[in-house]
């Protein structure tokens, strides 16, 4: 596992009893044994250079639609947890077998000092920006597996790329309900892989690159460059991630097991006004032959992957 940042208080405190049957209303199966079954958080990265950090307020959590008992209202900078960080939320035991339907329960009056709001934008100015929503529930879409181990560790990866749009003036909101709902990820570490290397922009052109992982097969150029819904533009990507513009560095982390194509995006802020503009997809090439368009990822496998960038002619 990844270096945690345990220096920094632990967000949750959760001891539950979790249903010592061995079956759910829904018809799901647990199995007898019991796992310590830790929860952390991480974040993908936002395409918005004026915003310095993203706070959320999380004052209830549920799985199964079961409110973790012992939980403190907690309030974290998402930011903070990029490129396979994560943030200790809690644990619990919980009986093997798969479990669905977590919910998020924000705060967005308050943070967990009382103070308002609850949830917003920290701009690099120092400007606080309230996050505006309807609703105040994150209902996970997706699953996770507790298996049979000592220990299992759960990742919900936070999209604030997917989840916050701007408003009006320079304003935010959350996106709806059902746009929120796949903007979180859940998975089980010990089910996950990464894909990490180097990208190397021979012709320079760009004011930052993010590489986007879709699941194989799924990625329209028509349709993600566009923006969608509440005004999101690679809505469907299953993750993404910032690379270094000097080492050229990227890693994409805590993917589940299965088949992904990677895509290489150029932005720019042409206007000067601290907001990228998407500009293009690179033409990406491996240097080892690698076809991005079939990476397979299993469980706990690294993929090293070097790639040449260039626009596209």
């Amino acid at each position: 596992m990844k270096t945690r940042n345990f220096f920094k208080a632990t967000i949750l405190l959760l001891s539950i009893a979790f249903f010592a049957s061995c079956s759910n209303d829904d018809g799901t199966s647990y199995g007898d044994e019991k796992s310590k079954t830790n929860f952390y958080i991480t974040d993908a990265p936002t395409d918005n250079t004026n915003v310095k950090g993203v706070i959320v307020t999380v004052a209830d959590v549920k799985v199964n639609g079961v409110s973790i008992e012992g939980f403190t209202k907690t309030t974290i900078d998402l930011m903070q947890y990029q490129n396979g960080m994560t943030k200790l939320l809690g644990n619990l035991e919980l009986n093997t077998g798969t479990y669905s339907n977590i919910t998020l329960v924000l705060d967005n009056q308050t943070n967990a000092s009382g103070d308002a709001p609850g949830s917003y934008v920290l701009m690099t100015n120092g400007t606080v920006k309230a996050i505006q929503s309807s609703s105040n529930e994150i209902d996970i879409n997706g699953s996770f597996e507790v298996l049979a181990s000592s220990e299992n560790d759960i990742v919900l990866d936070f999209d604030v790329r997917k989840a916050i749009v701007e408003s009006g003036s320079n304003d935010f909101k959350f996106v709806s309900a059902s746009e929120l709902s796949n903007s979180v990820r859940v998975v089980n570490e010990a089910s996950a892989g990464e894909i990490k290397g180097t990208a190397s922009d021979t012709q320079n052109t760009s004011d930052r690159i993010i590489v986007y992982a879709y699941a194989k097969g799924t990625f329209n150029s028509n349709t993600e460059t566009s923006a969608q819904g509440s005004g999101v533009m690679f809505a469907n990507a299953a993750n993404s991630a910032s690379v270094n513009k000097f080492t050229g560095s990227y890693e994409l982390n805590f993917l589940a097991k299965g088949d992904y194509e990677l895509h290489f995006v150029s932005y720019t802020d042409a206007d000067n006004d601290g907001k990228l503009e998407f500009n293009g997809i690179l033409d990406a090439e491996s240097a080892t032959g690698v076809n991005l368009n079939d990476i397979s990822i299993g469980s706990s496998l690294n993929v090293n992957i070097a790639v040449t960038l260039k626009a596209k002619s």
